[in-house]
């Protein structure tokens, strides 16, 4: 199953369970009003643009749902914003052993941060985050997923034109944003 954080309007896990009828995909966002559209649109028939390997559930990264404990092999965060950006920018500990409760052993998490520290300032104070400096993301962001048992495989920069591949309507959104930093981090639960 694939898990999908922070799913905002849910496009990326619809597009997903069309493209992979076999594989089971699940968004969580603690707001439903973007995914009103696109929760009709799974029920129709797979000819009609329908997902039945699609779900979305209504909760927030500190407080996913128990039933989804240990039965992941993929959970994604994509374009994070307040809690959830917290969470995964800073290494939040006890946030971060939730994401791994709902993980299989060898699980991968997949994360991509888009931040401008112009505009995005304010939120980036009010968070207190720091910057995803190379030394910082192998340094202490690398000791703080371990501690939640996750073990960074994987960091890189994304530049702009390759935003796309995605698959979210944040992604398009904001590849504009020349000044926008996009940062991708690979986990694998241990």
């Amino acid at each position: 199953m694939t898990l999908d954080i922070g799913t905002g309007d849910g496009l990326f896990v619809y597009r997903s369970a069309r493209s992979h009828p076999t594989q089971f995909f699940v968004g969580i966002d603690p707001n439903t009003r973007p995914l009103q559209k696109i929760s009709q649109k799974i029920y129709r028939k797979p000819a009609k643009g329908g997902a039945p390997n699609a779900l979305f559930i209504q909760a927030s990264v500190e407080n996913l749902p128990e039933e989804l404990n240990g039965i992941a092999n993929e959970v994604h965060v994509h374009f994070p914003w307040g809690s959830l950006l917290r969470v995964v920018a800073l290494g939040d500990l006890n946030e971060l052993e939730g994401i791994r409760r709902v993980c299989t052993t060898n699980a991968i998490l997949k994360v991509t941060i888009g931040l401008d520290m112009q505009r995005d300032s304010a939120e980036i104070q009010r968070l207190g985050l720091l910057p995803l400096s190379p030394d910082f993301l192998s340094g202490q962001l690398h000791d703080r997923y371990l501690a939640a048992r996750f073990e960074i495989i994987e960091q890189s920069c994304i530049p702009p034109a390759d935003w796309p591949a995605s698959g979210t309507s944040w992604a398009k959104r904001l590849k504009d944003g020349h000044t926008r930093k996009l940062t991708h981090l690979v986990a694998r639960a241990i």
